[in-house]
């Protein structure tokens, strides 16, 4: 006999990973969606099971590290901004990693900060697969708007909740939103 398991609710997902910094109100209103209901480029950047690094730097070039904010207790979070040569935000992003998954020269790499997620991986060679990748649709709140510095009214933006398994475990969460 085989257990059903319950559908995954993308809003839930990402409104976990919001509460490591923010009240999900004040970060805006997050709709699941289906791939059909995201525009073009945002969904060349999200639909994949890729990471989200590497399709940035396919769009534009290199891409910058800032980390707006670290959880400051549980598994290693942080909050941040993937910005283009000219400084422009182009991918907000949560992620919560399991550190223990990695040997220590990468978990030291991560916590410093000075590069994408995505590159520090890619470059390791850890194996790595993006998982349970779901669409959403967000109409930015305060928090949002300020962090990529959207102005009031600012229409709706694209994102995912996805996972990743490194080296075969579930270790790390991720929310990525296509910011420009």
């Amino acid at each position: 006999m085989s257990v059903a398991l319950p559908p995954r609710d993308p809003v839930a997902r990402a409104d976990d990973l919001v509460r490591l910094f923010c009240d999900p109100v004040g970060f805006g209103r997050l709709r699941g969606v289906a791939a059909a209901d995201v525009p073009e480029p945002a969904r060349d950047l999200l639909d994949h099971h890729s990471h989200m690094t590497a399709a940035m730097e396919r769009i534009h070039g290199s891409v910058g590290l800032r980390v707006v904010a670290t959880a400051p207790r549980g598994r290693y979070a942080r909050e941040i901004i993937l910005e283009n040569k000219a400084g422009r935000p182009v991918q907000y992003g949560i992620v919560r990693i399991d550190l223990t998954a990695l040997d220590a020269a990468l978990a030291g790499e991560i916590r410093a900060a000075r590069r994408p997620l995505g590159r520090i991986l890619i470059d390791g060679g850890v194996l790595r697969e993006v998982q349970d990748v779901d669409l959403l649709e967000i109409v930015p709140g305060p928090h949002l708007r300020a962090v990529l510095a959207l102005p009031s009214g600012a229409g709706p933006l694209h994102g995912r909740v996805a996972e990743i398994a490194l080296n075969g475990r579930k270790a790390v969460e991720l929310l990525e939103i296509v910011a420009g």
